[in-house]
């Protein structure tokens, strides 16, 4: 009797367990691991709020990761890259929605074998009901306009304040600007 209720509740549980999130997907491959195209209509949350119930106004103004609470199935995605080719996040993409349901299209990146089912690659953005999706690829105009000394040509990372100062301290490897001279590492 007991098997025969086990297999019943799996049987009753295996449709949102195996629920498809790929259809009318327009994400755009980034022939990552285990990628999928996933659209679905989320919450945009605080993650540490979300975990530990420790708030901040406006979802931390920008200073917090922000997740996806898929409506489906009430799991909490972990939305760790927009639609740039870097690996910026997607918090600035996000942001402009905090609190609210959005209908999102990306990549999640999915390998059971190793537990990986939460990790996506925001693309589209627009909140639900909307008719128009947003491109999720904010962040670099958002990183001009709060460094805007930092002008000129190559890539964002070359060029902030934050990430020189770093440099000028500990050197390229980390190890202190002494250590680069057995490397003969130039500036």
């Amino acid at each position: 009797m007991k098997k025969l209720i086990f297999l019943i509740a799996c049987l009753a549980t295996a449709p949102a367990m195996a629920q498809d999130f790929s259809e009318n997907s327009q994400a755009r491959s980034w022939n990552l691991y285990a990628e999928e195209p996933q659209t679905f209509s989320a919450k945009v949350v605080d993650i540490t709020c979300e975990i530990t119930g420790s708030c901040a106004e406006n979802c931390g103004n920008g200073n917090r990761q922000l997740g996806l609470l898929r409506e489906a199935d009430n799991v909490l995605i972990f939305p760790n890259k927009n639609s740039q080719t870097g690996f910026q996040g997607a918090v600035v993409d996000l942001l402009p929605f905090c609190e609210q349901m959005v209908d999102v299209d990306g990549l999640m990146l999915i390998d059971e074998d190793v537990g990986l089912n939460n990790i996506y690659q925001l693309q589209l953005i627009k909140a639900k009901g909307a008719d128009e999706w947003i491109k999720a690829n904010t962040w670099s105009k958002a990183w001009a306009k709060k460094h805007p000394e930092a002008k000129g040509k190559g890539p964002w990372f070359r060029r902030d304040p934050r990430v020189n100062a770093i440099i000028a301290e500990t050197g390229f490897l980390g190890q202190g600007l002494s250590h680069e001279e057995a490397y003969e590492i130039t500036r």
